[in-house]
């Protein structure tokens, strides 16, 4: 890849990784406008490094990934301030429909912008933290290294790892797993001692209770719906992880796991209700945005942004 010879030249390579580090702001903050912002922070900061020294930019053997580190810095910042100030991200899809099309850029490029990003996701990283959100996506959506989030987070590889909704999927999954083999050792180490069963009359005989409390109650119970487990899949319900009974694929039932701090599960609530199931957003745990972006191939040398004076200690 040739040098950077000056700034015209820096800005013509940043245009070429535009629409990609909109991308990445825009599945950061849910928002096209806030998008924007981001990433012309991240132009003003990449060309102010350009100007202090070209010597170091062409030491970036990657500047895809120098420009998307800078503009998720500029992301950051930005979900560091609506928490402070308690706003909300957008969740509403008809507000991605609008501001897709009132956006400054075309509004085909902002229309692909608003499919990339389920209002599902959005719910999901509504309930992470500004740091936990930029791994999330950083790395599930756009496969960037945790020693590269780490860098920019200020934290170790491992702390950089959002752990919360990986690993509540894997608990869901074990479960499940557990619930069609009738393994009580497994469900015991899974369930809270105070765990809660709720279910719909409808989908019980009338023998069982529609509330069951007490982990070695809920354990003994899945022996007598092992056939249920087995038409189960593991899936986000409304963002969190949960099992949709699909017996011929289609969905008719709904458990909710509630997972707590200590990770074990501590309710779980069954719907077989047919507005409730019809209104839930059902994605795979795995997001299908990851499909849509290439792996971004972190390597060699790598800078990061400088911040402003203070910043970091206000945080």
């Amino acid at each position: 890849m040739s040098a950077i010879q000056d700034l015209a030249d820096l800005a013509q390579r940043f245009d070429a990784d535009r629409r990609h580090l909109r991308s990445v702001a825009f599945q950061l903050l849910g928002s096209v406008a806030d998008a924007d912002d981001a990433v012309q922070s991240a132009w003003l900061k990449a060309s102010r490094s350009g100007s202090e020294t070209l010597n170091n930019i062409n030491k970036i053997e990657n500047l895809t990934g120098w420009f998307t580190t800078i503009t998720a810095h500029e992301a950051l910042d930005q979900l560091h301030v609506r928490k402070r100030r308690a706003e909300r991200p957008l969740v509403d899809p008809d507000e991605l429909d609008r501001l897709a099309g009132t956006a400054s850029a075309p509004a085909d490029q902002d229309g692909l912008l608003a499919d990339s990003v389920s209002s599902a996701l959005l719910v999901v990283l509504d309930r992470l933290s500004p740091a936990q959100r930029v791994a999330f996506v950083l790395h599930d959506v756009f496969a960037v290294p945790f020693e590269t989030i780490a860098g920019l987070l200020d934290r170790s590889p491992a702390a950089a790892k959002p752990r919360r909704v990986p690993e509540h999927v894997e608990i869901v999954e074990a479960f499940l797993t557990a619930s069609r083999g009738g393994d009580i050792a497994t469900l015991l180490n899974l369930l809270a001692p105070d765990v809660v069963r709720r279910v719909d009359r409808a989908l019980v005989p009338e023998d069982v209770p529609t509330e069951l409390r007490g982990a070695t109650e809920v354990a003994e119970e899945t022996r007598r719906f092992t056939h249920r487990a087995r038409v189960g899949a593991v899936m986000l319900i409304d963002g969190v992880p949960g099992i949709v009974l699909a017996p011929g694929g289609r969905a008719q039932a709904l458990l909710q796991i509630g997972v707590g701090e200590d990770n074990r599960i501590h309710t779980i609530d069954i719907t077989g209700d047919t507005d409730r199931v019809r209104r839930a957003v059902l994605t795979l745990p795995r997001w299908p945005s990851q499909n849509c972006h290439k792996p971004i191939g972190y390597q060699g040398h790598r800078t990061k942004p400088a911040t402003r004076q203070g910043e970091d200690d206000a945080r």
